[in-house]
């Protein structure tokens, strides 16, 4: 997926909701923060966007933006990629703090959305502790590209729940693994 595409996504979510204040959840959270160009083909690989709504607390707008932007509608079939509506709480695994990190988009051509995305490093966690192989490879390939500082994300594992102890064990084995490899 590349930015532009993202901006729809956006653009057609925040008309379906009536909700600007929008939340990329998944692997394209990457897009807030670097352009496709600068990110290894792993990052981009995706053709969904996982998006919430900040102020959804039944998660209807999701189920909305879900059914009229979804895999398979009409907009996937046209454009290619899609929207997953997802709620906040699906992230279960994101370091404490994380609302606080979250990173701003300010690119027109998402407007009139007001996007916001998970920090990188809050991210990468989030997607070690789902431990699927796309999101170990998706973290893999950004650390291989030196977008992610492994003190930092060693500094966030630090910080998932106590209520999720195994998952930061995981997690922290993950991390390193990168201690043996040569720079």
């Amino acid at each position: 997926m590349k930015r532009q595409e993202l901006a729809h996504i956006l653009r057609a979510a925040c008309d379906i909701a009536g909700d600007r204040r929008i939340l990329v959840l998944g692997s394209q959270a990457i897009l807030g923060t670097f352009d496709e160009d600068a990110l290894p083909p792993a990052a981009t690989a995706s053709l969904e966007a996982d998006i919430a709504f900040l102020d959804d607390p039944e998660r209807i707008k999701a189920d909305e933006v879900e059914g009229a932007i979804g895999e398979m509608s009409g907009f996937h079939l046209s454009y290619g990629v899609y929207a997953e509506g997802v709620h906040i709480e699906t992230a279960i695994y994101l370091p404490s703090g994380w609302r606080g990190r979250l990173i701003s988009w300010q690119l027109r051509s998402s407007e009139p959305a007001d996007p916001h995305f998970l920090e990188p490093h809050d991210l990468a966690i989030s997607k070690l502790g789902a431990r699927r192989a796309k999101d170990l490879d998706f973290v893999d390939a950004l650390i291989t590209a030196r977008l992610l500082d492994l003190g930092t994300l060693r500094e966030r594992c630090a910080m998932i729940p106590d209520e999720h102890a195994v998952v930061r064990r995981r997690v922290d084995s993950f991390l390193a693994s990168y201690d043996d490899r040569p720079c």
